[in-house]
């Protein structure tokens, strides 16, 4: 199959837009300017159930929708976009509203970039000790964009606001220098949106490096759900595989991190043969979601996609929480919501299936799992524990807040039992602003 991407250019030209009302071809269109969309061909045919549009749950995964701005940010971009104005006037419209809509959560852009020889490498990230994360400069871009993505800044020609490199030498220098890192992960965008010979570009020089610390590779990607031809029969399918491969003759654990959010992307031949053919070469699929309102906030759907996952060979890795960032408020779920999808989920499923974890926000401390609701000294509380900390001390450590069904971030939380603060504030303030005696972190 030949790839055919869709953007805001020639979305018009697919053939199944010509069923819908005028009113959704222009909140696709003023939605789009400002947050991305791209969508293919073999998402269009394969994913979508035109029948049950606009409340398919894939068309909203991957078509822009009018809720996803809030109702001033809308009426804004539809002002500018439906009375003609140039691409200007359009670019800095939606630029004024995407700095409203915290760009970069967790601190990505100021706090986790890697310092080599004293300059900032703005194409990595390294958050937890362990992990080193590469952003490859071809790969910035995906098969097709979900509209939940929390680095949509990187799609949208914001460039001090991107993450990439083209530094395959300093990524080896960095892990060869600091022998705490054990996982390199390439992410973007998706790396696998590369040619090949890019990818090796990066790869290869960390396997000849021969660098003992480093045990695994991975590679964040959506493309078994948006391209599984990627692995089939795109021109250098067959050279990818190798890649992986020698990976796995290196020695090194090859963990292909792979983004299911809906049992549909599971289903049909490509996919599945995909999947084979990955597996085939030593490498594992760990797979990962967040639970999103409008497409899987049931444990019905989440029981179906971990079965499905697990048949086919994949490990179950990560259920997460919303990202505040974007239309973190068509998509966010209170945390006790999520917990109970969680908890359902879990009670419906056999253990092979329960290898997934969660619910978890990704935010400024780390990775903040709920693990429910508990009475304890008369007292309605919610329990959490950090999977990962910017300190490791942290990891696997619970603490206690408030109960609140409301609350959808950990900054909505508040402590438990009448503390001031969370057992982590005052070390991450001191992480996070060595020179200062207070931040707010709120």
């Amino acid at each position: 199959m030949k790839y055919i991407s869709y953007l805001l250019s020639n979305f018009k030209n697919i053939p199944q837009m010509k069923k819908l009302e005028q009113q959704y071809l222009d909140d696709i269109e003023i939605v789009g300017s400002v947050l991305p969309f791209k969508t293919n061909n073999y998402v269009v045919d394969n994913l979508i159930d035109w029948s049950k549009v606009p409340d398919d749950p894939m068309f909203k995964l991957t078509f822009p929708q009018k809720d996803m701005l809030l109702p001033h940010h809308y009426e804004k971009m539809k002002s500018v976009v439906m009375n003609g104005a140039d691409k200007l006037k359009i670019k800095e419209a939606a630029n004024e509203i995407r700095m409203q809509l915290n760009p970069h959560p967790a601190g990505q852009l100021e706090y986790n970039v890697p310092i080599i020889e004293g300059e900032k490498i703005y194409g990595m990230q390294h958050k937890y000790r362990e992990t080193v994360l590469f952003f490859p400069s071809q790969g910035q871009t995906c098969h097709a964009y979900c509209t939940f993505c929390f680095r949509w800044p990187q799609f949208v020609g914001m460039e001090d606001l991107k993450f990439a490199s083209k530094e395959a030498e300093l990524l080896v220098k960095y892990v060869k220098e600091h022998d705490e890192v054990t996982d390199v992960l390439f992410t973007g965008g998706d790396p696998l949106i590369m040619k090949t010979k890019h990818l090796e570009a990066y790869i290869r020089p960390l396997l000849e490096a021969n660098l003992e610390n480093l045990r695994h590779i991975r590679i964040g990607s959506k493309a078994l759900a948006y391209w599984p031809y990627r692995f089939l029969t795109d021109d250098d399918a067959d050279d990818l595989l190798r890649l992986f491969e020698d990976v796995h003759k290196a020695g090194k654990h090859l963990a292909f991190m792979a983004h299911f959010n809906h049992p549909a992307e599971l289903e049909g031949y490509a996919v599945e043969k995909a999947i084979k053919r990955i597996l085939d070469t030593g490498a594992v699929i760990r797979t990962q979601s967040p639970v999103l309102k409008h497409i899987n906030d049931d444990s019905k759907i989440w029981a179906d996609m971990l079965r499905k996952q697990v048949n086919l060979g994949c490990i179950p890795y990560y259920m997460f929480v919303a990202r505040n960032t974007g239309a973190q408020h068509y998509f966010s779920i209170p945390l006790i919501q999520a917990w109970k999808i969680f908890r359902e989920t879990y009670q419906s499923v056999s253990g092979i299936c329960r290898t997934l974890r969660g619910p978890s926000m990704s935010c400024l401390p780390g990775k903040v799992q709920i693990l429910g609701v508990a009475e304890i000294k008369n007292e309605k509380v919610m329990v959490f524990r950090m999977i990962q900390g910017r300190n490791p001390d942290w990891a696997a450590r619970p603490f206690f807040a408030e109960y609140d069904e409301k609350a959808i971030w950990y900054t909505d939380l508040k402590p438990a039992f009448g503390e001031e603060k969370f057992f982590f504030t005052d070390e991450l303030n001191q992480i996070l602003n060595p020179e200062e005696i207070e931040y707010d972190l709120e």
